[in-house]
């Protein structure tokens, strides 16, 4: 059955269920999320779902406004001395945590050692740090081997992993292992006795949270005030059953406002639709660069002529909605500031698959399996990968299709042998564009092959300018290396950019206070 058919329009429809549901207390925010919360260690996944709850729960140093520039956030500020290699963090007065604890400087040095080990930008962070002490119970300091005046927004970057504040008796727990508790400072406590795996979660106003008292409202950014006492975050069983649910007023935030639902949430009633985030998400397919075919940088180069990133975007988005997606997309976020058009001639105007087919012949394409994973329970993605597996098809590749629940997917990207063996060629993935805002988070984008992200790329160049660009004076020089990167990467090809597209969010009119950026909870009151 289509989704579409499943929406109920007459006015007044409701879901099944017991009335106490519908008659939720003022002091209730009823949020369904975009799915399940699986890892509850914002640390320790990129998964977004789990950065929207680190958020609640856990505090972060500094944070990021639309500018994607770094504010002071739990610290109350910072010097720097030494010709910039000596930086002193002072936190701020009345920080606590939810035990009852009071925030330390020394929780906060374990809790960024801890980070750095599951986070690029923390890593080089760490590499150019001699020192990460705490001197006193407020200052944090770092003793520098040469200047990173980037070290503001490493802490504070709102892509992830997430640099979470907690206890350094969480902090010392293995980066590899998710904490035990559920212990922030942040301005929600996270109720685990009321946690229902698959269906529920829930968190309640932390009264002892005390805002900051300066900084404008920008996505994490700014005074963090509370108006709702308590949070439910339910999982739906499929976004038609979402969009029911926020039409007929059984919920009052749906994460994600699935495109092909949009017409009846326009014509909805007391639902307002919105895009919180202008870089939007961003869209990739990820190459194996260890197995045949695409350890084959010929081949690799030759597929570029298949790549149709407006095919992609509107098996998405629709083709009418013209305004929610931008390509062409290189390597770097569109409307960012890394982002340029250099070497994206390539991907304009209509594809021809015979002379692909010709050019994969040439590179030396001997008909080898080419299994393409896809997660069936991501909709962007299952979408995007369907026509994606079409255009390889087109350009002659002999595809297999993966297609299964996306940790399971997971579990299978980790394997590095051959597909005959369990491997895999490419896979199918999306991420919002702000982790593509410039390469020091950039995860997909590092070239140190079998140490780095999956498909373990080699990339001695654009490791090479990802250094020298931590070092540039300023943007124009920011950019201009971001530019050979670029270049370097369509010569590279450690995945196909696919397109960006925004996603929008949807919500009763009643609820206000919605900030730009992703689902935060501080400012959002009932009307």
């Amino acid at each position: 059955m289509q989704r579409r058919s499943l929406i109920t329009l007459a006015a007044g429809a409701t879901l099944a269920g017991p009335a106490t549901l519908r008659a939720q207390s003022a002091t209730t925010l009823r949020f369904t999320p975009q799915q399940d919360l699986v890892t509850l260690d914002p640390v320790t996944t990129t998964a977004y779902i789990s950065r929207n709850h680190g958020y609640m729960v856990f505090d972060t140093l500094y944070g990021m406004d639309g500018a994607y520039q770094a504010t002071p956030q739990m610290v109350a500020g910072h010097t720097v001395a030494e010709d910039g290699r000596l930086w002193n963090l002072t936190l701020r007065e009345g920080l606590w945590w939810h035990d009852g604890e009071r925030v330390l400087a020394r929780d906060c040095v374990a809790s960024i050692r801890r980070w750095a080990k599951r986070d690029p930008f923390g890593a080089t962070l760490l590499e150019a740090t001699d020192e990460l002490s705490a001197p006193d119970d407020r200052t944090i300091r770092f003793r520098l081997k040469r200047p990173f005046p980037l070290l503001p927004i490493a802490l504070g970057k709102a892509s992830v992993p997430v640099c979470a504040m907690m206890p350094e008796r969480l902090a010392n727990t293995d980066p590899f292992a998710q904490v035990p508790e559920m212990i922030g400072s942040g301005p929600f406590r996270f109720k685990a006795d009321e946690r229902v795996p698959g269906s529920r979660n829930v968190y309640t106003k932390f009264e002892r949270y005390v805002p900051r008292g300066d900084g404008a409202l920008s996505w994490t950014s700014g005074p963090k005030v509370v108006h709702f006492d308590r949070v439910e975050w339910t999982t739906m069983p499929d976004s038609a059953t979402a969009t029911n649910a926020l039409i007929a007023g059984e919920a009052d935030w749906q994460e994600y406002a699935y495109h092909d639902l949009l017409a009846p949430l326009r014509r909805a009633r007391n639902v307002k639709l919105s895009v919180l985030d202008s870089s939007g998400y961003v869209s990739m397919v990820r190459l194996n660069h260890l197995q045949a075919p695409f350890n084959n940088p010929a081949i690799r180069r030759a597929l570029w002529g298949a790549i149709d990133q407006t095919a992609c975007m509107q098996a998405l988005v629709g083709p009418a909605e013209t305004a929610l997606y931008n390509v062409p997309l290189g390597f770097f976020g569109h409307g960012t500031p890394m982002a340029s058009t250099a070497g994206l001639d390539v991907l304009r105007g209509p594809r021809d698959y015979a002379k692909v087919k010709r050019d994969l012949a040439a590179a030396g394409y001997k008909g080898e399996t080419v299994l393409v994973m896809i997660p069936s329970t991501s909709q962007p993605n299952a979408q995007v990968g369907a026509v994606l597996a079409d255009q390889f098809r087109l350009a002659g590749l002999n595809v297999e299709i993966y297609s299964v629940e996306f940790n399971a997917m997971l579990q299978r990207r980790n394997r590095r042998g051959p597909v005959a063996e369990g491997g895999w060629s490419a896979f199918v993935t999306n991420w919002a564009g702000t982790d593509w805002l410039n390469p020091a988070g950039h995860i997909a984008l590092r070239g140190n092959g079998e140490a780095g992200y999956a498909g373990w790329a080699s990339m001695p160049r654009v490791e090479e300018l990802r250094n020298q660009w931590f070092t540039a004076p300023d943007l124009a020089a920011q950019q201009a290396i971001c530019r050979d990167i670029q270049l370097q990467a369509m010569q590279e090809v450690p995945y196909y950019p696919l397109g960006q597209y925004l996603q929008p969010t949807a919500y009763r009119t009643s609820i206000t206070g919605v900030l730009d950026g992703f689902a935060t909870f501080w400012n959002v009151r009932r009307a």
